[in-house]
């Protein structure tokens, strides 16, 4: 079996890419970072640093490289079984063209064996929008043939692989936490169901997929928040502060609440994935900044996503949600010269103020008791 992986990244090396390999596919890596594609092409391997209790380093082997803007692409796709993707969000229609091309030579040269595509992103339900942009980029007459051959399979992961160590020299090391979760939809394969360790099968994906979001995302994203507005450097630093840690877990308990009411988990066994998950938080081998994790405030702050999703829940069930709000609050006040959509943010908050400016970038309606709590949060927060 041979599998494509755009995205050379900490994710892409550290996570899917190491499950693909260890499984013992074989494994291009696709990207356009060319110290990262050199150093593979050359070593043909990579150090993974798992870091907890029991840390140990693994040797990912037997994998090569590609430049993701090249013809090599084309090439690729017209010939591999799995094309995997850890790009992020924004991402994802870039690569639809490259995507598109290769699909046209699979179609032309004659290849009808089965191509599942899987985006492992950060996002609900990526591989369908990825989906999407690929049908855009493909001439209609291919369109029956993809239908036919091509399986574009939804996904849910997670893993915390925070950025390398200053200190290391070595492009390609990656550190992981032990805890990973990847979880595909088995009703959207074409051909038989894969065998990897690692990944794990479902036909009810949208549970798994919203149990991740709004505990692990929704969690991490306020904790980042909250953390910047207390002057910690650290997600662990910030979970550690007991004033932060209340809101978070509360939070999570209120998400938690609507998952219950929605796909009928086991409140026990929930309390338990929200108490991991704190405990993840708190790993002291993960070096996890603040600012990191709460980039792209924007998206963030998006119907669909961490913060907004579950809050809409909480309406829909008509179950409390003060915390919820308290994070969504916290967005608004991120901060970050690095990151484009913080200074997005704050033009718009200067230039609409805070009510009109969430109303816009959340879809809520702007005279809605959770806007309206939320401008009175951040007002607090000045």
């Amino acid at each position: 079996m041979k599998a494509l992986h755009f995205g050379a990244g900490n994710i892409g090396r550290g996570f899917i890419g190491k499950l693909l390999a260890d499984a013992g596919i074989e494994l291009v890596f696709a990207d356009v970072n060319q110290v990262v594609l050199d150093a593979l092409n050359a070593r043909h391997e990579y150090p993974v640093h798992v870091v907890g209790e029991q840390a140990k380093t693994e040797v990912v082997t037997g994998v090569s490289a590609v430049n993701s803007t090249s013809d090599d692409i084309i090439t690729l796709i017209a010939e591999v079984d799995l094309v995997t993707t850890a790009v992020g969000p924004q991402i994802l229609e870039r690569i639809a063209g490259g995507i598109a091309k290769g699909l046209v030579k699979r179609s032309d040269s004659g290849n009808t064996r089965p191509l599942n595509i899987i985006a492992c992103e950060n996002m609900v339900r990526g591989t369908s929008q990825l989906k999407q942009h690929v049908l855009k980029a493909l001439p209609e007459q291919y369109h029956a043939w993809l239908e036919e051959h091509v399986g574009f399979v939804d996904s849910a992961v997670d893993r915390i692989v925070p950025p390398s160590e200053a200190g290391s020299n070595d492009p390609l090391e990656v550190t992981v936490e032990t805890f990973s979760e990847w979880i595909v939809d088995k009703t959207q394969f074409k051909g038989e169901l894969p065998t990897i360790a690692g990944m794990e099968l479902t036909d009810n994906l949208m549970a798994f997929v919203e149990r991740k979001l709004f505990t692990l995302n929704t969690g991490h994203a306020i904790t980042a928040y909250l953390g910047q507005q207390a002057g910690h450097q650290t997600i662990r630093d910030a979970i550690l502060d007991e004033k932060i840690r209340a809101v978070v877990k509360g939070a999570m308990e209120e998400s938690g609440a609507v998952l219950i009411k929605r796909y009928g988990f086991d409140a026990e066994k929930h309390t338990a994935y929200i108490e991991k998950i704190l405990g993840r938080f708190e790993n002291p081998y993960l070096k996890d900044d603040v600012e990191r994790v709460g980039r792209q405030p924007l998206r963030k702050l998006s119907a669909g996503d961490r913060l907004i999703k579950p809050t809409l829940g909480t309406l829909e069930y008509q179950l409390p949600h003060d915390n919820l709000v308290k994070g969504i609050a916290a967005a608004m006040r991120y901060r970050s010269e690095q990151d484009p959509q913080a200074q997005e943010l704050v033009a718009l908050l200067e230039e609409k103020g805070p009510q009109a400016a969430l109303a816009q970038i959340s879809g809520l309606d702007a005279n809605s008791e959770v806007v309206t709590s939320a401008v009175s949060a951040y007002n607090v927060m000045a």
